[in-house]
């Protein structure tokens, strides 16, 4: 069962988000806040898998929840989805390196949505598709920050091949394939280089190859 908390400060919207969850057999929502502090309160007492987040609340900001929750151990296994109408690139910038596990559109339709808390469950990136354009057209225009590339050095090659493959959009399968290894066997490379690099998820792995300049984008 895939437990999720709802926080969102319009009433209309977590309404019509529960309705959709509840419909589904292996989703549970667990709580609702209207804004980020009630949220954080929340996640605290429930634990959820995932927290769908809106970015602009009164009080306590999506950004700064989601600061909250991942500087918290005791949410370690929260991963947050933020929620927002715009594809901002600061907001996309800010959340990500804040700990958001991905981002989703609010005029996402309702299968793309529950595909979305699914894969966001089980631990991999989730980026709407015309923010991720905006996310790597962003890197295109800047080069790689001096001080992420001597992260570079705590990796091995196999997990530096790995991080590539994940900035690539691959999945631990599709890793394993394209390095001739065993699903586990990629696994464990992708765990072991979020170790090393203090990343909480594979979202901060794709912005940390960016960043350091170990994957360049397409076009640069």
């Amino acid at each position: 069962m895939i437990r999720v908390l709802l926080v969102d400060d319009q009433p209309l919207i977590r309404g019509g988000f529960r309705a959709l969850l509840d419909l589904e057999d292996d989703i549970e929502v667990v709580a609702e806040a209207a804004d980020g502090q009630e949220g954080l309160a929340l996640a605290r007492r429930h634990l959820p898998d995932i927290a769908l987040v809106d970015v602009q609340m009164p009080v306590v900001d999506g950004i700064e929840a989601t600061r909250r929750i991942a500087a918290d151990p005791a949410l370690a296994g929260v991963r947050v989805v933020i929620l927002t109408n715009y594809g901002l690139d600061e907001y996309v910038f800010n959340a990500l390196r804040a700990g958001a596990a991905g981002f989703l559109v609010k005029d996402i339709v309702p299968e793309d949505f529950l595909h979305a808390v699914r894969v966001a469950a089980r631990g991999d990136a989730l980026l709407a598709p015309s923010i991720t354009r905006k996310l790597i057209d962003r890197y295109v225009a800047q080069p790689p920050h001096t001080g992420a590339g001597t992260g570079l050095k705590e990796l091995t090659n196999r997990e530096r091949e790995a991080v590539t493959l994940v900035a690539r959009g691959l999945s631990n399968d599709q890793i394993a394939d394209r390095m001739v290894i065993s699903p586990q066997t990629a696994k464990t490379h992708v765990n072991r280089a979020m170790t090393k690099l203090r990343a909480r998820d594979r979202a901060q792995l794709v912005i940390f190859a960016y960043e350091s300049g170990l994957v360049v984008p397409r076009g640069s």
